[in-house]
């Protein structure tokens, strides 16, 4: 198999019930409030490098993430953080894996206007004036598998590594036998 990078991993923590959002911003300068632009907070974070939303409603979501260490790292520093100024938070807080994006090289450049025919209309969409690549989605997965004619390969809407792996075989499967592989 080729070799799969975990590219960002978007994941969510409910640490309270609502914030008080211009609070945090007066007690944590770090955090950046722009009011006019966002109702929430964000962080950028040097190690791990990540980025945090801190939402009114007392949700973080966390983006950049290479691995579930490291967006469960994140989210834990930023909700000590909002605990130290003195607020208190939901004593255990699950995290959620909203979204892993994932690529890999197929090593092999792609005819994608052939492919959009032979891979079904329903599933491919392929419209190079609009974006460069082969849109296809993988129902039974809620996938969706960027092609390029590169031979990159991009898969999104899994929820861990291993579902990312299955659906880019599901797809090499489906370019083999079309003879694209």
């Amino acid at each position: 198999m080729a070799t799969v990078i975990v590219e960002n991993i978007i994941a969510s923590a409910i640490i309270a019930d609502s914030l008080d959002i211009k609070f945090i911003a007066e007690k944590i300068p770090d955090f950046k409030y722009t009011p006019e632009e966002f109702s929430g907070l964000s962080i950028k974070l040097d190690s791990p490098k990540t980025a945090v939303l801190i939402l009114p409603s007392g949700k973080l979501i966390c983006t950049g993430g290479k691995n579930v260490e490291d967006v469960a790292e994140s989210i834990k520093f930023v909700a000590e953080k909002i605990k130290k100024s003195g607020i208190k938070l939901k004593p255990r807080t699950k995290m959620i894996i909203h979204n892993m994006i994932v690529s890999t090289n197929l090593n092999k450049e792609l005819h994608l206007s052939s492919l959009s025919k032979a891979l079904m209309l329903d599933h491919a969409d392929y419209e190079p004036e609009k974006f460069p690549g082969l849109i296809y989605k993988i129902d039974e997965m809620q996938v969706i598998i960027l092609l390029f004619s590169s031979g990159k390969l991009v898969c999104q809407g899994a929820k861990t590594v291993e579902d990312s792996k299955k659906a880019i075989e599901i797809m090499k499967e489906k370019l083999t036998s079309v003879g694209a592989l």
